[in-house]
């Protein structure tokens, strides 16, 4: 088994995460109701926790190498858990999809949605399940890598395409989640131009 960096809560932190996305969805439930108004408060509310997760566990390399320091040393450390609990949130935000379904006959998924969001749910079932020792070395490091890099990217994307044309048409308040995306898109590109310049050591001279 992996040795613990020193900070890391573990799998810990994704019981506390699991504890707050049902105390959130008790708690919306109870103010807005159990019917089609506290179903879309849910999804509401799990999207944007969502969000944060990922983009926690998307920019955590990142941050670390830019910026060392305990905030984002943890960030980094616990990497793999913030990931879990991101697939975790994006479960029960699938989960109450379906549920409006059926409990609003006007609400419908247009084919696009279907296949853009069906896809990013794939990346994220398979990336959860590989965030295990076992799983991770099974699948080897070349096409763990690969998957990782590679969801990462796509599922950012789909958080984009899904914010933006909202913030442009619907409303301004969807504008801080765009620009939190934008931010850490930025952050993980220019992760190697950071990399390459503090790895360079000054040749001393006599």
């Amino acid at each position: 088994m992996r040795a613990k960096t020193p900070g890391t809560v573990g799998w810990r932190l994704v019981g506390y995460c699991a504890l707050l996305l049902g105390g959130m969805t008790a708690a919306l439930l109870a103010w807005y109701g159990t019917g089609a108004a506290g179903v879309r408060a849910v999804i509401r509310a799990s999207a944007k926790t969502s969000l944060i997760l990922f983009l926690c566990a998307f920019v955590a390399s990142s941050a670390a190498r830019r910026w060392p320091a305990p905030a984002t040393r943890w960030l980094l450390a616990n990497r793999r858990y913030l990931g879990v609990s991101f697939a975790l949130s994006h479960a029960l935000h699938l989960a109450v999809i379906l549920i409006l379904l059926r409990v609003d006959p006007e609400f419908a998924i247009s084919r696009g949605t279907i296949v853009g969001g069906g896809l990013a749910y794939l990346f994220i079932f398979a990336m959860a399940a590989t965030s295990f020792d076992r799983s991770a070395a099974w699948v080897g490091s070349v096409v763990w890598r690969r998957l990782h890099t590679v969801g990462s990217y796509y599922i950012w994307f789909i958080f984009f395409a899904s914010y933006a044309p909202r913030a442009a048409i619907q409303s301004i308040w969807y504008l801080p989640l765009v620009l939190l995306l934008l931010a850490g898109l930025f952050l993980r590109l220019t992760r190697k131009r950071v990399a390459s310049r503090t790895s360079i050591v000054p040749i001393p001279t006599a």
